[in-house]
């Protein structure tokens, strides 16, 4: 990004009137790029969000977000994630139509942050899993918010250029559970999960749990995840609103989640177990209790601290608001500089658009349900 120089007064000014040294870095700097140390980008509605984006990554320290009124080229509501050794940004450049600031891991941040704002002529892009007629955006927001599966939509207003999209509200998917990206067999590590972590609903009625041992149902893909047990799969799979049933390896780990509300055929396979999803029964939570030896959650880590034991590490997990699940390394890992290390790690569990574009005559909003307040 290139220096705008009408900007470096200001930008000096802002640049100094900020602590690095808060506790809580929450302030935002406006017209501020921390240029180069990108982790990634993602995209998001506003800087708000983007802040949550950073806090919630497990290496993101701070962030520059793009905004609408960005004029240089078409890269609106990017939200780009940075990093240093240090801490802080290498350097601090003034710049119209950027925002930056910091991860708010340091102040105790909320799991599931509220985003109440609606957002007009922006289209939260892709993600779809289910439209309707509805005839105001509150309308569609409230379905949004009464759907277990829905993190975000779109509404189609009624002056837009395509006539029979008109009114059509888009109800749309992204993760709200932890999920362990890569799972796999290690000698001498022992992994598992925040105790804290919330993993399903409560719910007064136990699930009768329906698993088919050495099946397989083939076919019928949705996508697929890694999971670390068959409990652990069928909670994906609840989670996922096309999710219409399952396939664990217990192998490799891979959990396949599928789609397909016309048929379930299955067939004998060994070390495979399939099962079917429920939404309104207490699942099974003894997986997320136990501890997984000779298993490993690679990546995702948000830092490293010495302890004596797996236990330790897993308490150590539990203090941390921004820990989901662990990998403690002992004695018996191959490599000695590695012992006696408790990597804590999460991954991004807020509502997350895939895509965010300008589109006349759309409004695009999140779902209320993590808000104090509810719908009128």
């Amino acid at each position: 990004m290139k220096m705008e120089s009408s900007l470096i007064l200001v930008g000096l000014l802002l640049a100094s009137s900020f602590s690095f040294s808060k506790a809580c870095p929450n302030g935002l700097l406006e017209n501020v790029d921390f240029p180069g140390s990108d982790i990634t980008f993602l995209y998001s509605p506003s800087v708000e969000h983007c802040q949550q984006l950073c806090t919630q990554h497990p290496a993101c320290l701070f962030f520059t977000f793009i905004r609408p009124d960005w004029t240089s080229d078409n890269r609106h509501f990017y939200c780009y994630l940075k990093s240093t050794p240090s801490g802080q940004p290498s350097s601090q450049t003034p710049l119209l139509g950027v925002t930056s600031g910091f991860s708010l891991k340091t102040c105790n941040p909320e799991p599931r942050p509220c985003f109440s704002q609606v957002f007009q002529n922006v289209d939260f892009f892709g993600a779809d899993y289910r439209t309707l007629f509805t005839p105001d955006i509150q309308e569609c927001q409230r379905v949004c918010t009464q759907d277990p599966g829905c993190q975000f939509f779109a509404f189609m207003k009624e002056d837009h250029p395509i006539h029979n999209i008109r009114f059509k509200c888009y109800l749309k998917f992204s993760w709200s559970v932890p999920r362990t990206p890569i799972v796999e067999k290690k000698a001498g590590v022992t992994s598992g999960f925040a105790q804290k972590t919330q993993q399903t609903q409560e719910l007064d009625t136990p699930c009768q749990n329906q698993f088919f041992p050495n099946t397989d149902i083939p076919g019928s893909n949705l996508e697929h995840q890694k999971s670390v047990s068959v409990e652990h799969c069928q909670v994906l799979c609840s989670a996922h609103p096309k999710c219409t049933y399952f396939s664990f390896s217990s192998d490799d780990f891979e959990c396949y989640l599928k789609n397909n509300l016309n048929n379930l055929t299955v067939k004998p396979k060994d070390g495979i177990t399939s099962g079917i999803p429920a939404h309104f029964c207490q699942l099974d939570d003894t997986w997320v209790k136990q501890s997984y030896e000779g298993v490993d959650f690679r990546g995702s880590d948000i830092r490293f601290e010495l302890m004596d034991t797996a236990e330790l590490c897993q308490l150590k997990c539990d203090e941390d608001p921004n820990c989901q699940f662990y990998t403690y390394v002992d004695e018996n890992f191959s490599d000695r500089a590695a012992w006696r290390r408790c990597y804590l790690k999460r991954v991004i569990t807020m509502p997350a658009p895939p895509i965010v574009n300008k589109q006349a005559s759309v409004v695009s909003g999140f779902s209320l349900r993590d808000c104090r307040t509810s719908l009128a």
